[in-house]
């Protein structure tokens, strides 16, 4: 069986990174360290994780907050859809709609600090089970 275990997110400051995705959103920290002279910064959230990688050249800058094309990036949950809207609301994360109520659940979308654009979602109890 094959697993998504991380997705790699390239991003200009990797400590400006933790301070969103941790102190925001609240991710987890499972590595920090300098591996072959590169900090590698692993985040997770629940089963899935991010990898912060520092743009290293003017290709992977060029691509920083446009790595899916404008497409949503990431597609967050929550079980506490105010809470995590007052904790946005509180840190002037940038919204770019919403909230709203969908059929699969009430759901808000915003930017990261590097132009990504995120879903946060509370599914509904059809879409939970």
């Amino acid at each position: 069986m094959i697993t998504l275990a991380d997705i790699a997110l390239v991003v200009p400051d990797q400590d400006q990174a933790l301070r969103f995705y941790v102190d925001v959103l609240g991710f987890s920290v499972i590595e920090d360290r300098l591996i072959d002279g590169k900090r590698w910064v692993r985040i997770k959230a629940g089963r899935a994780g991010l990898v912060l990688r520092r743009a290293s050249d003017d290709d992977q800058r060029a691509r920083i907050g446009n790595q899916t094309g404008g497409s949503v990036f990431l597609f967050l949950e929550t079980d506490d859809f105010a809470g995590a809207l007052a904790r946005l609301r509180a840190a002037n994360v940038e919204v770019v709609n919403g909230p709203r109520d969908e059929p699969y659940g009430q759901v808000i979308v915003f930017w990261d600090p590097f132009g990504n654009k995120l879903d946060l979602i509370a599914p509904s109890a059809e879409r939970a089970r």
